[in-house]
């Protein structure tokens, strides 16, 4: 396997054991797909160029590929009215004959609980831009509402389908990371198989002396830390850090302890 193609393959690995955020409809009753799914050697062209979320979708689509049970009738539906984009269905598919209009979402997430006052409002962006409660907001009163438009219609017409035989759900996945001082809190809501980090402050990088450091590109955050990469050691990571905090810029990281243990963490600036 060229480099390339192994490291698709494993960008891959990475998003199909990534969980989903929650199960059923307990948050927001937005209902989670459900699909099991076994390692397949993934085998697509995916433009490099894409940015994580569009690349993430050639992953879905090619995971439902191999659904025997699964159509996927169309992609990326832009829903237009004259010459001003509504917005965009990711997917509708056929599900056991059954069409589901399907949103797709995967996420970073690093829980403050000086924001907001429930556990969804506690779950940021890394760069604090964006929070999980804004997405739910969003999919719950913008992105599900179109498929239901009336602009919407002459879309479905063509596949022979009306909105209201269409079920709507999400296949939103996420990592979640928690502060280094409470690494072992349970949360209530979502689920705590997506805990797969912490992240820590340029404060608390004096406890990681003896650690080596590696920084992985953005598309590689999809991937489970493994040895083989180029580490690097306290004072580069130190020197970097500070460009980090200049820029306002929260880098994911994986960390070798001592002990062989290897952890995916952020290092956040604020």
């Amino acid at each position: 396997m060229t480099g390339m193609k192994n490291t698709l393959q494993k960008r891959y690995e990475g998003f199909l054991k990534t969980p989903c955020l929650w199960k059923s409809d307990v948050i927001f009753n937005l209902m989670q797909f459900e699909i099991i799914s076994t390692s397949s050697k993934i085998d697509i062209d995916i433009d490099q160029n894409l940015r994580l979320g569009k690349y993430i979708e050639r992953f879905v689509s090619f995971e439902l590929s191999q659904q025997k049970n699964i159509h996927v009738l169309a992609e990326n539906i832009q829903i237009q009215q004259e010459k001003l984009t509504l917005g965009e269905l990711d997917c509708l598919i056929l599900k056991d004959e059954q069409p589901i209009h399907l949103e797709i979402i995967y996420k970073f997430y690093l829980y403050d609980d000086s924001v907001g006052t429930s556990e969804i409002d506690h779950f940021i962006g890394p760069n604090r831009k964006d929070a999980l409660i804004e997405k739910l907001t969003k999919l719950k009163d913008k992105q599900l509402p179109l498929l239901h438009t009336n602009t919407c219609k002459t879309y479905l017409n063509t596949f022979d389908l009306k909105a209201e035989t269409i079920k709507q759900q999400v296949y939103f996945k996420a990592q979640l990371f928690l502060p280094f001082s409470n690494q072992n809190m349970q949360l209530q809501h979502l689920n705590n198989n997506c805990v797969i980090g912490f992240y820590f402050t340029k404060s608390e990088l004096t406890t990681f002396k003896s650690c080596k450091f590696y920084i992985p590109t953005k598309k590689d955050w999809l991937l489970i830390p493994h040895t083989n990469v180029s580490w690097l050691n306290f004072e580069e990571i130190c020197t970097i850090s500070n460009s980090y905090i200049t820029q306002q810029y929260s880098a994911l990281l994986w960390i070798k302890f001592k002990n062989g243990t290897l952890k995916k963490v952020f290092f956040v600036w604020w």
